[in-house]
């Protein structure tokens, strides 16, 4: 198991600290704390995919439609001179 590049050994021994810094009664508390904030912190990371995608697909679709209407812009002055 390799969360975060912190393998099983390692995860044993950062428990052992906190255990022995924080103590058994707050260490409930404390993890309850850290994965609300890791979930808050997903939560705010896929929002700011979605919106990414959202804006680059935007412009995307800015850049297909610019790229349509512009030989059409081109050609009509042409046709005039003609």
């Amino acid at each position: 198991m390799n969360v975060f590049g912190i393998g099983l050994p390692e995860m044993a021994i950062i428990f052992i600290v906190a255990l022995l810094i924080f103590g058994p009664k707050k260490l409930p508390e404390i993890g309850r704390s850290m994965g609300k904030a890791v979930r808050g912190f997903q939560d705010a990371s896929n929002e700011f995919q979605k919106e990414f995608q959202k804006e680059a697909s935007q412009i995307q679709e800015t850049v297909k439609t610019t790229a349509e209407l512009e030989p059409k812009q081109l050609e009509a002055p042409q046709k005039e001179e003609v």
